[in-house]
């Protein structure tokens, strides 16, 4: 029988069992999925783009009334 697989949990760097028996995986915990979670809502963790791209496309939505 193989070994299961184990992850680094991403928050806290607990070893996770990749399996049905660990719901929150990647995350050891549903504390740490949260505590991830938080951190993107922050804008502390960002996936990196081309600004050049990005201002392509600025232009193309209306300017917003407040």
């Amino acid at each position: 029988m193989s070994q299961p697989v184990t992850v680094e949990c991403p928050t806290c760097g607990a070893p996770v069992e990749w399996s049905p028996q660990s719901p929150s995986r990647p995350f050891c915990s549903e504390r740490c999925k949260l505590i991830d979670l938080g951190a993107w809502a922050a804008e502390e963790h960002a996936i990196p783009g081309d600004n050049m791209e990005d201002d392509l496309f600025s232009g193309e939505l209306p300017p917003r009334e407040h």
